[in-house]
């Protein structure tokens, strides 16, 4: 539910300005100061020269600044939007001076959003698009959910109206100033990004002709739910509380139960569901030590394979899977903290309720009640934060496409969520595979890393690869199916090590296979290399 920034450096750092189709000249960057759109003000209107533009709060990560220094020149709108007396909406519209390749790019926002994701924005310039990104409609930090104590306006911004807002009103923007409106939009987000995706498809679906939607946090109210059942389960004793210290173990006893049943032993599960894995094999013999979980750890850890549950035993959200509980993505971020009460789950689902459905800073999270919690939160956000409707008719109907994905071993958002949601959504449309495709990424945590195979263009670039290449880019492949009506069938991901003193080089690549198709080992060469591997169904 944050921003993965440190995947997006990566791509920045191997992306090269991208040349894009001629357009009409661009009239003056300046006369868009006294464009009127309702509900907007906007505060700036103003040409950057290429490598110039420097970001009010310097980037921490050297790979961001090169992209800033790449940047060709663009035109730079500022404007801040009030759909109501209580919205400050900041919005950000970029578009390049030369070469713009007729397309809109739509940004999305990560955790409780609060700031506009420049460095995204870049991406997209550089590559010819114009681009658009929001603060949702606050500021803060993403994991900072205060702002919206006493603002329930700005609550539903966040939700569902800033995204549409900036829509619309970039749209307008670059249609002031090319002369002629945007060929395609596309809105490429993960996370909460995911979540605003789904909203815009189902409650706007004339804003974006493709959207790519990664692990979308779609079932706002559940999945906080369960975050704050698991910080309850983690905390409920001392002795409740399993340290990051012992990840490793529990990681390396799922590996040895369950590696080398997909037939290939690799580090990672094809598709953790097929593990079986028993944590009581872990239990301590003797002192209890990081090799070893004591049984209320057990206890622990089975309830978070097992996800939340309310008083009749019905799921609420489903549970974690194993398998990639290590690493800097994994469980030591997002689930047991560098000590109890300090991870990022927590903060999101404590934030989240304390914030926005108790109206209470002080609540404490040790009071909560499943049921309780649950069927308040409904009542009190679900409209503004729940993005759950399968119904995609409106924009199925209008030619719009929907690419889903999610990686396997997600500590944040359990993916079985959204392959609850795939299927919700075949259900509820007569032809769903003429518009929506859902790819799982073995061994992906939350949005990208993790032992697996994790970069293939989500966050529109995959490195070395070229304006026209759909095989290893889900980005260009969206746009393909849009603008051609070629649906992607497969997509390559390719593992990416970063090194200090040397270029990135891939390690490893694996073929993502549309769903419910999977990545089959085919008994011969090289199990790093994805020529190696085919798409078919899994064994029943």
């Amino acid at each position: 539910m944050h921003r993965c920034a440190f995947a997006l450096s990566l791509s920045l750092l191997l992306i090269s300005t991208a040349s894009g189709q001629k357009t009409g000249t661009p009239s003056s960057c300046t006369s868009l100061a006294r464009l009127s759109l309702p509900d907007t003000k906007i505060d700036l209107a103003q040409q950057v020269e290429a490598g110039k533009f420097t970001p009010a709060e310097p980037p921490q990560n050297p790979a961001e600044t090169g992209i800033y220094k790449s940047l060709p020149a663009f035109c730079r709108v500022v404007a801040r939007i009030a759909p109501t007396s209580d919205s400050d909406i900041k919005v950000e519209v970029w578009m390049p001076v030369r070469g713009w390749n007729g397309k809109f790019r739509g940004e999305g926002n990560g955790g409780f959003a609060g700031e506009i994701y420049y460095s995204s924005i870049a991406a997209s310039v550089a590559q010819g698009y114009a681009s658009a990104g929001t603060d949702a409609g606050h500021t803060g930090r993403s994991t900072d959910a205060s702002w919206a104590l006493g603002h329930p306006e700005k609550v539903n911004d966040f939700g569902y109206r800033a995204v549409h807002e900036m829509t619309r009103k970039a749209q307008a923007i670059i249609n002031a100033y090319y002369g002629a409106p945007a060929k395609h939009s596309y809105f490429l987000a993960c996370s909460d990004g995911g979540r605003e995706a789904l909203m815009e498809a189902q409650r706007f679906p004339d804003d974006y002709d493709g959207i790519l939607a990664g692990a979308p946090a779609y079932h706002w109210t559940a999945l906080l739910t369960g975050a704050v059942t698991g910080a309850q389960a983690l905390t409920l004793t001392p002795a409740s509380y399993i340290p990051s210290s012992k990840l490793p173990a529990i990681s390396s006893a799922v590996l040895a139960s369950c590696d080398a049943t997909d037939g290939v032993k690799d580090g990672f599960l094809n598709d953790p569901r097929t593990c079986h894995f028993d944590p009581s094999v872990l239990l301590c013999k003797g002192a209890d030590s990081d090799s070893c979980l004591t049984a209320p750890q057990i206890t622990v850890l089975n309830s978070l394979y097992a996800g939340a549950r309310n008083a009749h035993g019905d799921q609420v959200f489903p549970g974690l899977l194993p398998g990639a509980e290590t690493g800097p993505g994994g469980w030591s971020t997002w689930i047991t903290g560098s000590k109890p009460g300090d991870s990022l789950m927590f903060e999101f689902g404590t934030g989240y309720f304390a914030n926005m459905v108790y109206d209470d800073p002080h609540w404490n999270y040790k009071t909560f009640n499943v049921d309780d919690g649950l069927k308040m939160a409904v009542e009190k956000t679900a409209h503004a934060l729940d993005a759950t409707n399968p119904d995609l008719k409106p924009f199925s109907s209008r030619g719009g496409k929907l690419i889903l994905y999610h990686g396997w071993n997600d500590p944040a958002i359990s993916s079985l969520s959204t392959i609850d949601y795939y299927h919700q959504v075949e259900s509820a449309n007569s032809d769903p595979q003429s518009f929506v495709r859902l790819f799982m990424v073995p061994g992906m945590q939350h949005c990208l890393g993790g032992p697996g195979p994790s970069s293939f263009g989500q966050f529109g670039w995959h490195p070395g690869t070229g304006p026209d290449d759909t095989q290893d880019d889900i980005s260009l492949a969206l746009e393909q199916w849009v603008e051609k009506g070629v649906a992607p069938e497969q997509v390559i991901a390719a593992k990416i090590e970063a090194n200090p003193q040397a270029a990135p080089h891939t390690t490893m690549t694996r073929p993502l296979c549309a769903w419910p198709e999977e990545a089959k080992y085919v008994g011969a060469g090289d199990t790093s290399d994805a020529a190696n591997f085919a798409c078919a169904l899994p064994a029943k």
